[in-house]
């Protein structure tokens, strides 16, 4: 059992959100301390010229809110969790924040590189090479149900 538990929680994904605090549940000790992390670019709309710009203030904002009502979506009722919402690379920041945070257990969903987000993968190598704790890397729902489908099909 771990007594501080770290999850990277993309927010944009609901059921990565769910599946990793199912996970977290299962590893964190009773009295342990369970964090949870969403790291958001701070620069501008970059690729994406056609959407607006937010100002930090904002989306740190609604990257909270986000993280929040995974919590009282997903978490037991006798269980609280630390959100923590950063601006800039996800790597380093996930990396510097389970040091600052003296993390037992660093937990990741990696989607490869199969997702929405390119450098997933990239972070994914990043933060298991540099992380000052253990590191799970859970394998991505939406990776494993299509191999499964084949499977049935036959």
């Amino acid at each position: 059992m771990y007594r501080k538990l770290l999850i990277a929680i993309d927010p944009e994904d609901d059921g990565e959100g769910k599946r990793a605090l199912e996970a977290a549940m299962d590893l964190l000790a009773e009295d342990g301390e369970l964090h949870l992390a969403s790291v958001y670019s701070p620069g501008g709309a970059g690729f994406f010229p056609h959407v607006t710009e937010e100002s930090p203030e904002q989306k740190e904002a609604e990257v909270r809110e986000v993280l929040d009502l995974l919590v009282r979506k997903y978490l037991p009722l006798n269980r609280n969790a630390s959100l923590h919402v950063v601006a800039g690379n996800t790597g380093e920041k996930l990396v510097g924040l389970a040091g600052q945070l003296c993390a037992d257990l660093l937990l990741l969903i990696s989607r490869g590189s199969s997702g929405h987000w390119p450098l997933r993968r990239a972070t994914v190598e990043y933060v298991s090479v540099n992380a000052p704790c253990s590191v799970l890397v859970l394998p991505s729902l939406e990776k494993a149900e299509p191999e499964a489908r084949e499977e049935h099909s036959d």
